[in-house]
């Protein structure tokens, strides 16, 4: 380990930043820029997407049939034992999920605690017991038309979906869930970033913000 990686002693308590943010809104962009820009040598990030509670004790087709963009469809409880762990300096293995199957994989990925811990997902300005452990709560804001048009590209491409099903999800629980539970939780963020990840002007102050906040 490099001397400039956060030892959990020395360098005391790590800065955690929370980015949240609606289905598709540029979240994982944003957090992929911050991360380039303060430094992956300094930071660890988790997404609350790898909570997703196993489903494989359900058939396939009701599984898709699970509302996934509700609080209680993922296990935030722990999440919390592996923030915690991270703030007092241990490492944690973060749970891999299979969207297409719906069932978390047998792997794990080893996240090492660092001098800065990005926790990012739709949900984590929701839980208030994740608030609790931010220093810095973002949210990144796009309208919901083009929200529609990422979560098309994405979840086509890359999650075997199709675009008629993406559609049905969309009106019958991905909006109807985030304005019941996302867009109210942007009233807890210090930092709105509208556009996700093409508003460079507002990422580049963010890191300045984050780094002042790590020296």
């Amino acid at each position: 380990m490099s001397n400039d990686r956060w030892d959990g002693q020395e360098r005391g308590r790590p800065v955690v930043v929370g980015v949240a943010g609606g289905s598709a809104s540029g979240k994982t962009a944003v957090v992929r820029e911050l991360v380039r820009l303060v430094g992956e040598e300094r930071t660890a990030v988790v997404a609350h997407d790898a909570y997703y509670r196993d489903l494989s004790h359900l058939p396939l087709a009701e599984r898709r049939r699970v509302n996934v963009d509700h609080p209680d469809s993922l296990e935030t409880d722990l999440l919390l034992t592996h923030l915690n762990a991270l703030l007092a300096g241990q490492p944690v293995e973060v749970p891999v999920y299979d969207y297409t199957l719906h069932v978390r994989r047998e792997e794990r990925v080893r996240v090492e605690p660092n001098r800065v811990v990005v926790v990012e997902g739709i949900l984590v300005l929701a839980e208030e017991r994740l608030r609790s452990l931010m220093d810095l709560k973002v949210y990144v804001h796009v309208e919901e038309e083009e929200r529609l048009s990422r979560r098309l590209r994405r979840d086509v491409e890359k999650r075997g979906r199709t675009p008629e099903s993406v559609r049905e999800d969309h009106v019958r629980r991905v909006q109807p869930m985030h304005d019941e539970f996302v867009a109210p939780s942007r009233l807890h963020a210090d930092v709105v970033v509208e556009e996700g990840g093409y508003n460079h002007i507002a990422i580049a102050a963010l890191v300045r913000r984050i780094r002042g906040m790590v020296e």
